[in-house]
């Protein structure tokens, strides 16, 4: 269970951080000025968070309530049964708030490369490197969370960052 929400936070962390990182690099292929760039990548950054939270919480009470329906309809339940069968359920709102709290976190680390830095080109190269790197950690976590291979798993998060950051400056430049 434990590696479900490891898992499942670095894939919200991971969400996070290239969404963001998208957002800010198609903000920044049309505006040059950092407040623009930095100001849609804290709105994406809430947007995410508000998105993740709401749906992982529909998500998860959605299963809740089927769970919930399946053990009503055995009927030969005891009562102390049925709470143990409860507490064993995943909780709607910490698979909510762990959600958004992952998303923040990722969403945060490009921001706070860019934030001071108001040269546009360096910026640009900033949320490309610590994109890249952070993309590189995920996809690391991941696999050894999954035991996969590392590298592969790295190199496929490194590719499919850039893929999705490049998409989305050329189509807005």
């Amino acid at each position: 269970k434990r590696a479900q929400w490891l898992r499942a936070a670095v894939l919200g962390a991971n969400d996070g951080l290239l969404s963001t990182a998208s957002l800010m690099m198609g903000v920044g292929a049309v505006r040059k000025d950092s407040k623009t760039m930095i100001l849609t990548g804290v709105a994406g950054l809430f947007a995410g968070a508000c998105s993740m939270a709401i749906g992982e919480f529909v998500s998860v009470y959605s299963q809740y309530d089927i769970e919930m329906a399946q053990i009503e309809r055995e009927n030969n339940v005891l009562a102390n049964d049925l709470e143990s069968k409860k507490e064993k359920l995943p909780n709607p709102l910490q698979a909510a708030v762990a959600s958004a709290l992952s998303f923040s976190v990722g969403a945060l680390m490009p921001l706070l490369g860019a934030a001071f830095i108001k040269d546009y080109m360096v910026r640009l190269g900033v949320v490309i490197g610590v994109a890249s790197f952070a993309l590189i950690g995920f996809g690391w976590l991941g696999a050894v969370l999954g035991g996969a291979a590392v590298v592969k798993s790295s190199f496929r998060m490194l590719f499919g960052g850039w893929m999705a950051m490049g998409i989305t400056f050329g189509l807005t430049k």
